[in-house]
């Protein structure tokens, strides 16, 4: 029956990465591939002889052993804790998107687009590069994705040139993520679980990411793509913008901002914060759409449709529900296979397999795990997903706080992600706000992102004897 999960989630992940060629939306795919596959895990459940607890990140002690209702009500628990977690991963999305929404109601990208005087594609190239790579590590790659693809939006118009660098943003922004332990759910977390501190997080990983991030880009501005000049529109550069544009972009940053702050000081889950943050800049919004617009900066129509509809409403009503729904899908498929202990077993099979070579992460009270173990689980983040094999790496292996170990898969989870657009939370927002095809990232993109997981990390084997 294992196998038969596995042949289910295989034929979904290739119906997702060829959903041009069989013009079927992704979500389709995901949600079948999810529906199945625990369809399947319920069916066989009796001749299961493993299961992954994922809240203790360990497999199950004496399963095989259980009755049928005792092995079902286990089954029937993991599917809602792994539904609350992809939840808490959601909510957090929604919020984070309505916000941005919210934002450009009030034409707040505008304001940054002023700011951006250049009109040289190399050089917007590194100007968002550098702010995914901050902005990442603040309020998370995922929300700097959005928010950076919503200004890019507005700056480059040609479709076929705003997808390079939105594919360049997405490595970027994961670069960003992996040194921040709230700016990836991966670091994340290995911080909540006692792995990794933020102060050793920051040392360990800061200069590889940097470099992940750098090195690509530097590449990339040779490349004819990133040669030339952006061409306005000019007319959309002179539009008229919102009187209350540059407030609402600053709040609504500002309150994804005090999302880790929120969850610093109260200790509860990011999605909270993010609640919270939402509940507040609805309000402005709401106080700002009935103030009277002047008619100098809105013409009539524009301005009545801006007294007469709440603002929240409007943004929720351009939120990408069909991302949302592939996010649920393709989460709750993968959680399957963790459930099964099929990553489990086939980490460990790495861990045993794969010999030595002199890699050796030489540390006190190491176990001797393989550098090329660790780059391999990062390879494998971008085919499947991070956080079951981030998951898997809790329960296999048993270092303690802050040995180099556990930053050196917080960052090859977290880059590795980079090299297939949907191997990462970003890439599949972007994937979704730009209709990017899965092949002509792995085409154009791919590589790049080969070489910022390298170059960090040899960066990271060479500077992890100064710490």
């Amino acid at each position: 029956m294992e196998s038969v999960i596995i042949i289910v989630f295989v034929m979904g992940y290739l119906a997702i990465t060829l959903e041009h060629n069989i013009k079927l939306d992704k979500l389709i795919p995901a949600l079948v591939m999810m529906a199945v596959c625990w369809a399947l895990v319920a069916l066989g459940v009796d001749n299961f002889t493993s299961w992954f607890d994922s809240g203790k990140h360990a497999l199950v002690d004496g399963f095989g052993g259980l009755g049928h209702d005792a092995k079902m009500h286990l089954v029937e628990e993991t599917l809602l804790h792994h539904l609350g977690k992809t939840a808490e991963i959601l909510v957090f999305l929604l919020g984070a998107m309505t916000i941005v929404e919210v934002i450009d109601y009030f034409d707040g990208f505008s304001t940054i687009k002023s700011y951006i005087r250049t009109k040289k594609k190399s050089k917007i190239l590194w100007i968002f590069s550098i702010l995914a790579f901050i902005l990442s590590a603040i309020i998370d790659n995922l929300t700097a994705t959005i928010v950076l693809i919503s200004i890019l939006q507005k700056i480059v118009k040609k479709r076929e040139e705003r997808i390079w660098f939105a594919g360049l943003i997405i490595i970027a922004a994961n670069a960003g993520g992996a040194w921040s332990p709230i700016g990836d759910v991966t670091t994340t977390m290995l911080w909540i679980g006692k792995k990794v501190t933020t102060l050793k997080l920051v040392e360990y990983l800061l200069l590889p990411s940097l470099l992940c991030m750098a090195v690509p880009t530097f590449v990339a501005s040779f490349l004819p793509a990133f040669k030339g000049e952006i061409d306005f529109d000019e007319n959309e550069v002179e539009k008229p913008k919102s009187p209350h544009s540059a407030r609402m972009l600053y709040l609504g940053l500002g309150a994804i901002v005090f999302v880790p702050i929120f969850k610093t000081v109260t200790h509860l889950p990011p999605y909270v914060g993010m609640m919270l943050s939402l509940a507040i800049v609805a309000t402005f919004a709401e106080i700002y759409s009935r103030s009277k617009f002047s008619l100098t900066d809105y013409d009539s129509a524009e301005s009545e449709a801006h007294a007469h509809h709440s603002p929240v409403h409007a943004s929720l009503s351009k939120i990408e529900m069909p991302s949302i729904l592939f996010f649920l899908g393709i989460l709750m498929a993968v959680a399957a296979l963790e459930s099964l202990g099929i990553l489990f077993n086939f980490a460990s099979t790495l861990q045993e397999t794969i010999p030595m070579m002199g890699t050796e992460l030489h540390v006190a009270g190491s176990t001797g795990v393989s550098d090329l173990v660790v780059m391999l689980l990062g390879v494998g983040s971008a085919v499947i997903d991070n956080v079951p094999l981030v998951a898997a790496s809790l329960g296999m292996f048993s270092e303690p706080i802050d040995n180099e170990l556990w930053h050196f898969i917080a960052f090859s989870a977290g880059t590795g992600g980079s090299m297939l657009i949907i191997g990462s939370a970003a890439g599949v927002v972007a994937m979704g706000m730009e209709k990017i095809d899965f092949f002509w990232y792995f085409k154009k993109i791919s590589w790049l992102a080969l070489i910022g997981f390298l170059v960090g990390s040899a960066t990271f084997m060479i500077t992890r004897t100064l710490f």
